[in-house]
């Protein structure tokens, strides 16, 4: 039992052939707070852009069209997500507004600010260096353009059999100081699900903010 569990942990976090097509389709259904929260969040127009790191089926991306209709760019470490997402986002691409690739969110392929918004929901446990993650996407963000980082709780990851190998856990403070380890310097945590989930906004701007916690 426990290797299974512990590959489909994996595949969570590079998602490939069927089984990887499955936790997609699950992932879908878990985390829907945590997209219709990010959703709301991000506030670009049909002119600006958004990039989705780890978009998976392409689910987020989706709904982040039907909302804003702006430019979608994506990145991915797996190639069958690549192909699953553009056939779930047909409208976007049709209108020549969807841009997916397979690569690293620590060695984005994109010039400096770039993107009015960037979105995670649940990949920030698989990065190889969050901080170097974390300042690729302040480099790619225009002034004033924000990050929004959606994730689970430790705990509620510590209560989850598949999660308890190969992902990296985090509290709302930790991902704040590494927020300003990478240079960010207004950051703000709100809750998604109490005692569950919870998105960390990262805005790139000059002047100094406090980080904080709400409701």
């Amino acid at each position: 039992m426990g290797s299974l569990t512990e590959y489909i942990g994996r595949q969570f976090g590079n998602p490939h052939g069927p089984v990887g097509a499955i936790c997609c389709l699950v992932m879908n259904v878990i985390n829907r707070a945590m997209y219709r929260k990010t959703v709301s969040l991000v506030r670009v127009t049909k002119r600006q852009s958004v990039l989705d790191i780890g978009f998976g089926n392409g689910y987020l991306l989706k709904k982040l069209y039907q909302s804003t209709g702006a430019e979608l760019y994506g990145i991915d470490i797996s190639e069958d997500m690549v192909r699953s997402a553009s056939r779930k986002n047909r409208t976007a691409d049709k209108a020549g507004k969807l841009h997916l690739r397979v690569g690293d969110c620590c060695a984005l392929p994109y010039e400096d600010a770039c993107f009015d918004a960037v979105t995670s929901v649940n990949t920030v446990y698989f990065w190889s260096d969050t901080v170097e993650g974390l300042k690729e996407i302040r480099r790619t963000l225009k002034p004033s353009g924000s990050f929004y980082n959606a994730v689970y709780t430790r705990e509620w990851l510590d209560r989850t059999h598949m999660a308890r190998k190969g992902f990296k856990k985090f509290t709302p403070e930790e991902l704040t100081k590494l927020g300003q380890s990478a240079g960010f310097s207004s950051i703000e945590v709100r809750q998604i699900v109490k005692n569950k989930s919870y998105v960390v906004i990262y805005k790139k701007e000059d002047a100094d903010g406090p980080a904080t916690w709400q409701n």
